[in-house]
């Protein structure tokens, strides 16, 4: 585990980047990660909102977080596939 920004790497110095298109890309993959984590996590609250309360009206935004996560590459096209199916059955067995 890296913590970044510390130097530490399981108590010793974490390798820094010298070339400076590595400090460039590591740079980026920061803010990447974040923007991934917001995405996910933001996916993952709607889906369990949803399946407190199975409502036809949440099962459209819930969709769309899918979707927007599959696009971005945080969710497998597949995974996010099999998550729909699932939020969809859920709804019709509330029925």
């Amino acid at each position: 585990m890296i913590i970044l920004g510390t130097g530490l790497f399981y108590g010793k110095m974490a390798p820094v980047p010298i070339i400076k298109s590595a400090i460039k890309k590591l740079r980026a993959d920061k803010k990447r990660q974040q923007i991934n984590k917001a995405v996910k996590t933001r996916a993952i609250n709607l889906i369990g909102m949803f399946r407190k309360e199975t409502k036809p009206e949440g099962l459209s935004a819930v969709f769309s977080a899918i979707d927007r996560a599959a696009k971005g590459k945080v969710f497998h096209k597949r995974k996010a596939d099999r998550l729909k199916s699932r939020l969809a059955k859920l709804l019709g067995k509330k029925k």
